[in-house]
């Protein structure tokens, strides 16, 4: 079992159990032992599901490939609890649709959703998808104000700049060592980038 199905599974099963739905945790077992697609993304689309049952379902759906994920992991990827975003990338990076990095650069630009941008962000430069440096750059870019709270997600911007590699983020990464939180790391990110050691 892979590690993040481990950390998955016992976070959905405490979760599950402590409902206090009757049958909640039995639903759950049946849930990560079935082999039957069609069973997991019912799980997706039946009104009343537990949001811990969807998360089964998608993460499941998802590491296995199967596109009927993609929305549900799309909408765990921005969800408000660290854990579920966390999954949602992992599936995601692993589910092959030709969607997610578009999705993934939408959420980790928006504004108005950027204390929950570090997962996008990071699940961007996992894809290395065309879109994930103009997503990672515009995103730096509004981190680089002063008094900006969001510091993880403008470190998570540096990093991933560093490991892409792509010479259009060495203005930008020139711009971050101006900040102290910033500037070891974009001094590493700049090393990365030819032309810029």
């Amino acid at each position: 079992m892979d590690e993040e199905l481990r950390a998955l599974t016992e976070r959905l099963r405490a979760e599950s159990a402590a409902s206090g739905v009757p049958g909640a945790p039995a639903a759950c077992e049946r849930l990560l032992a079935t082999g039957d697609h069609a069973e997991l993304a019912a799980v997706l689309t039946e009104p009343g599901q537990p949001l811990w049952a969807r998360e089964l379902a998608a993460f499941r759906l998802g590491v296995a490939g199967d596109r009927r994920a993609f929305e549900s992991l799309v909408l765990l990827l921005n969800h408000r609890d660290p854990p579920r975003c966390a999954s949602a990338a992992h599936a995601l990076a692993r589910l092959g649709d030709p969607r997610t990095a578009r999705a993934a650069a939408a959420l980790a630009t928006n504004e108005l959703r950027v204390a929950y941008a570090l997962h996008p962000v990071r699940l961007l430069v996992e894809l290395r998808a065309p879109e994930a440096v103009p997503a990672l750059i515009a995103t730096l870019e509004r981190r680089l104000r002063s008094h900006d709270p969001y510091r993880r997600v403008a470190l998570a911007c540096v990093e991933g700049l560093g490991a892409l590699g792509d010479d259009r983020a060495a203005p930008v990464l020139n711009d971050a060592l101006a900040h102290p939180a910033l500037a070891q790391a974009a001094v590493r990110a700049l090393a990365r980038i030819p032309g810029q050691r």
